[in-house]
């Protein structure tokens, strides 16, 4: 069967985690690089990664790889290439770009002549010299490093992080990948307790249930892909009945997401309730500060305001003081807090166990470890 070499594009400091999943998956040949996850495998990889990736952004497909420092030579490259073998004659093709350190540094012009090349090869394929573009989403990548050129198709459609549980949301709602990410970097276990207690959408909370009882992130969502007639659409069948008779729903977890603002309690209660989890995961209205556990070993994975703006910085770095306060009594917890503020340890009163650099958006923020001593009855 032919083998496609595919490529996961991911958010900066999550290659690792989008290599381990891509591994736990049976695709051990996966090598992480910097910005994405690249391997090599068969057609039926690609609703397998879709529907089963939590951290990874999208998942492409590299048709070509070659040298341009002209866009003659981008034009030609590109040109030569069988979008036929891809593309229907009624394929929307959106080109989008990026390009480091080329030569080709002009990103709207390296799209335009990449779209120009596609068209001219389709049209005599096709024999003709319109294109209505009203059928099937074929979104070609340019991406340009170091004068070195690659052409990809995207199979995802909208980012991963897109669920489909999210329709509503709040003002800074944290990326379900990323939020993904922040649970699989923390020593929580499902038998363990999970609070978040800036729960905002709900999507920390959301995303530990997806992750407890071992639901498949993209089974709520449609791929691009699912339309191309050259990936057998049995093949995304296939790959939802596994993730069904994968998922564990019967197993019970112990999660809270918890908001001072009861508007944010109501709209996280329905987010979980749009994909069922209303009776997997609870949400409360209360302040952070006021947590009262009530059993041993649990975990907190919080993201707190960052107080970037300076009307908010007082309340933020007393809030972070609270945090502290509330928090060092709880010996058997482990806490872990996201923030950007570069005084968070001294504020917060302890360093951390272990600080992780990641990037929420674009904002360089850190994810600060506080482990907490194992009670005898939790079992790693």
């Amino acid at each position: 069967m032919q083998t496609y070499s595919i490529v996961i594009s991911t958010q900066m400091g999550l290659e690792g985690l989008v290599g381990k999943e891509v591994r736990a998956l049976g695709y051990h040949d996966a090598v992480v690089e910097n910005g994405q996850v690249r391997l090599e495998a068969t057609i039926d990889a690609i609703p397998r990664l879709n529907l089963w990736l939590r951290t990874g952004d999208r998942v492409k497909i590299v048709i070509d790889e070659f040298r341009a420092v002209t866009f003659d030579e981008l034009f030609e490259g590109t040109k030569a290439l069988p979008w036929e073998n891809y593309l229907p004659a009624n394929a929307e093709f959106p080109v989008v770009g990026r390009t480091a350190k080329s030569q080709l540094y002009s990103v709207p012009d390296c799209q335009s002549i990449v779209k120009k090349a596609v068209v001219d090869r389709m049209a005599s394929t096709y024999q003709t010299s319109w294109f209505q573009e009203d059928g099937p989403m074929f979104r070609i990548e340019v991406a340009i490093h170091k004068d070195d050129v690659t052409l990809t198709l995207d199979t995802s459609g909208n980012s991963l992080h897109k669920r489909g549980y999210r329709e509503r949301h709040s003002e800074a709602p944290l990326k379900e990948t990323l939020a993904a990410a922040l649970i699989q970097l923390t020593n929580w276990h499902p038998d363990r307790p999970f609070v978040d207690p800036f729960t905002g959408s709900g999507t920390l909370p959301i995303e530990a249930a997806l992750i407890g009882q071992n639901i498949a992130p993209g089974s709520f969502r449609s791929f691009a892909s699912e339309a191309w007639d050259w990936i057998d659409n049995q093949l995304y069948n296939q790959a939802r009945e596994e993730a069904e008779d994968a998922a564990d729903y019967d197993r019970k977890l112990s999660i809270l997401g918890t908001d001072i603002d009861h508007q944010m309690v109501e709209l996280a209660t329905y987010n979980a309730e749009e994909i069922g989890l209303q009776d997997v995961v609870s949400f409360k209205q209360m302040q952070a500060s006021d947590f009262q556990p009530k059993s041993e070993g649990g975990v907190i994975v919080g993201n707190p305001p960052y107080g970037e703006r300076l009307s908010e910085t007082k309340a933020v770095e007393t809030l972070y003081r609270e945090l502290g306060a509330c928090y060092r009594e709880l010996e058997t917890w482990s806490v872990y807090i996201l923030t950007s503020h570069p005084r968070f340890e001294d504020l917060y009163g302890k360093e951390a166990t272990k600080r992780r650099k990641l990037y929420n958006g674009r904002m360089e923020t850190h994810y600060y470890q506080f482990w907490g001593k194992k009670p005898s009855k939790i079992k790693e």
